[in-house]
């Protein structure tokens, strides 16, 4: 059984997540989604940018978990920052998922074409929208994606509800370790998206496929699993059923703090899309 963490309004959330990014094919989306809740998943990612809000609701239903024990996340797309527009568009998803309430809502990114001078005030007016669909249940629990330090500073002083969670680019060699100490220190649990990315990188690595051996896992499986460790909650998609299935085996393992620290230590040789 998939284990949980309690988030600061004491809201439960699935330690690890299915993502949707880049899932707009209809029936590759819907399957995905309902073939994650079959196996086990409980806890489900998409946005407003990814364009699926209905594909996911869709593959919600079509698996027969009940809503209830579903915890549902979406973000604020670009475009929709500002007051009034994100009180309409917190709406829409809500019609779009065919839900009538979110278990996590986020500003997806929190500097957006139009308001790069006026970031900080935007960022303020954007979240008041949050706040007040938080007070009216619309939203269970309200967070935060991809803000830096910068971004905190201005928005914490700022809330009258504090953010529940920070959704964050993390992985080994890419830590963001100032980041997630001021977020956790600000009450929020820290999401990771794209936790695979090093697995070209660490395929041929000696010391990896060592790691592999000796824990009977995959290297997504171990990534996944340093995520857990790392008191993360790692997001992660496939549309294979059996990526999908492997993905989820990681909750009968730990690492060693051995291997935790090398996986601390490895230098990222990517892109860092931020």
């Amino acid at each position: 059984m998939q284990k949980t963490v309690k988030l600061s309004n004491r809201i439960e959330i699935p330690v690890l997540g299915y993502g949707t990014w880049r899932n707009t094919d209809p029936s590759e989306c819907v399957e995905g989604v309902k073939n994650a809740l079959l196996m086990g998943y409980r806890h489900i990612d998409t946005a407003q940018m990814y364009g699926n809000e209905e594909l996911v609701g869709e593959g919600m239903r079509l698996s027969g978990v009940p809503r209830e024990e579903i915890f549902l996340t979406s973000k604020l797309n670009n475009s929709n920052h500002g007051y009034e527009n994100t009180v309409r568009t917190i709406d829409e998803s809500l019609e779009k998922l065919g839900t009538d309430y979110l278990d996590l809502f986020l500003i997806h990114w929190p500097v957006v074409d139009g308001h790069e001078e006026d970031w900080r005030e935007d960022n303020i007016e954007t979240w008041r929208a949050l706040e007040e669909a938080y007070e009216a249940g619309k939203l269970k629990a309200i967070g935060l994606s991809n803000f830096k330090v910068e971004h905190l500073e201005n928005l914490l002083p700022n809330c009258r509800i504090k953010p529940m969670v920070n959704q964050l680019r993390l992985h080994p060699g890419l830590l963001q370790a100032e980041t997630v100490a001021m977020s956790r220190e600000a009450g929020m649990a820290i999401q990771a998206w794209s936790p695979l990315s090093p697995i070209p990188q660490m395929a041929e690595n000696e010391t990896i496929i060592q790691m592999a051996e000796k824990y009977q896992k995959s290297i997504a499986q171990l990534l996944l699993r340093y995520g857990i460790d790392k008191n993360y909650i790692p997001l992660t998609k496939s549309v294979h059923e059996e990526r999908i299935k492997e993905n989820f085996e990681v909750f009968d393992f730990e690492l060693d703090q051995a291997d935790l620290d090398f996986f601390d230590q490895w230098e990222w040789q990517g892109d860092i899309f931020l």
